[in-house]
This record gives structure tokens, sequence and C-alpha cells, in this order.
């Protein structure tokens, strides 16, 4: 069976509404094995979600955006798993482990700039949400492999982004710049969801890349734009002297600072 096919059938076991008692226990087994701190969600209890991906895409209580237009916030929780220039259109998944942007991001033509990995472990809280305010342009569903993007995984395997099942949002911020906001699918994630278009649907049998153009299409910093059905990682691509990097830490939490447009 390969990672599309057990990623599917993970999906659908953990939306299978199981007894209550035996639900409890699975959700409840799931929270201690990940160390999850369950009084940061609105709901806290495990047994009063249904299944085990109501659990995994839980909401939090409290999520705080800076202000300021041109700071950069953490769309999500996650570990920076690397980040730095772009030179000559590559990027880094993990170092010494590069990567073409046009491979990841066809017809991106970016060649300088700067980029982000954020992976999300089956702990983190599962939502995502918009760093900044911007434009959406289009989102592209680009058909692939759903391998780990764990460490060992991108330490061990090349260009793993290029090859994993991801859907790339192509966006202007206030000042007119693109940039790139790409969910990177990965094994038993069930979906990648963006709520501005229940139309992008992913994991399915499929190898056509399908891109859904939008007009006036704008998200306010902070709001709520989508989710995966389990953990996997986001990559931000930003343009040449467009941005400036002011993290100082690898586990971050969605609302944090990660750098200003200039």
């Amino acid at each position: 069976m390969n990672t599309n096919s057990v990623s599917w059938l993970f999906g659908k076991i953990a939306r299978t509404h199981f007894p209550p008692s035996i639900q409890c226990f699975i959700n409840k087994l799931y929270v201690k094995i990940f160390e999850i701190d369950m009084s940061l969600f609105e709901e806290e209890n495990p047994c009063n979600f249904a299944t085990l991906n109501e659990l995994f895409i839980r909401k939090k209580k409290d999520i705080e955006f800076h202000d300021d237009e041109d700071v950069v916030c953490s769309p999500c929780d996650g570990l920076i798993m690397e980040h730095g220039e772009i030179q000559e259109g590559k990027a880094y998944q993990i170092k010494s482990k590069s990567y073409s942007i046009d491979e990841l991001i066809p017809n991106s033509n970016l060649q300088d700039g700067f980029f982000i990995n954020i992976y999300l472990s089956p702990k983190d809280y599962h939502r995502y949400h918009t760093p900044i305010d911007m434009q959406v342009l289009s989102a592209t569903h680009i058909p692939g492999a759903l391998y780990p993007v764990n460490l060992p995984s991108l330490q061990k395997r090349d260009n793993l982004f290029v090859k994993n099942e991801r859907v790339v949002l192509k966006c202007k911020d206030k000042k007119d710049r693109i940039f790139y906001f790409v969910a990177v699918g990965a094994l038993n994630v069930g979906k990648i969801v963006f709520n501005f278009d229940l139309n992008i649907n992913t994991n399915i049998n499929t190898s056509k890349m399908t891109t859904f153009e939008y007009k006036d299409l704008f998200l306010k910093k902070g709001s709520e734009l989508g989710r995966f059905e389990m953990g996997s990682t986001i990559l931000l691509f930003f343009g040449d002297e467009h941005f400036k990097y002011l993290n100082r830490k690898d586990e971050i939490e969605v609302g944090d600072i990660l750098g200003e447009i200039y």
C-alpha cells in the first residue's frame, strides 16, 4: 500500500464515529502520547470530540496577531525547520538539501528573496491563519506523494516538498508585491482545507494539476485560513528585498512575529 492509500485510510478512520467509550479512550491516549495541553483550547475535554479528526482540528481559545500592518505573523504552531535567502531560484528543505522553487511552484520565477519552512507535528494546533493582510490571486492544487515531512525524512529524501502533494496560494500584500503560501501534504494528512474555497479537494486519485483563480478575495491578518487534517508543513516565500526575518525561536506559536515587509 503506497503512502497516499495509507493516508486516505487513516483519514477515513480518523473521521469514523466510534462508540463514545472507545472514542474517549482513543482521544485521551492521543492527548497523552503527544503531551497536548488541552487548557489552551476551546474544548478542554478530549472525550467531547466525536472523532479523532475533530480532536486534530480543535480550536484555540486565544490567538493574538500584531496590529502593525507590515508585521508578518506565524500562520500556525510549529517548528522552524529551515529559513534563509533564496539563491538562484533554490531554497532548502533542510541544510545541504536544496530544491528548485520553480519545481515546487510552477512559473513562480522566484530567483531571489526569502523562504521559511514551518513543520506542524501531530501535537500541534492544526488550523492555520492568514499571516498578513493579503489578496489571494489563485490556489493551485498539485497532486503528489504523501511522504512524511519530519526531520528524519527531510534529511533522508531529496526534493521532498517537490514530490509531495501541495496547495500553492499566490498572494499579494498591501504593497502589491507577490508572495506564496504553500501547504504541503504528508503521511496521514487526510485533507488540506482552505475555508475560502471548499472546491480545493486534496488526497484524491488524480494526477491533474488544478488552478482556481479569484477576483477581489481579500483576507485580514489573523483570520482562519484553513486546516490540515493531521500535521504537515507550511512554506512561505517572499520576493527579493520585500521581507526582513525577525524571529529568533525554533518553536513558534500561531500569531508569533516572523518578520516584516518593507
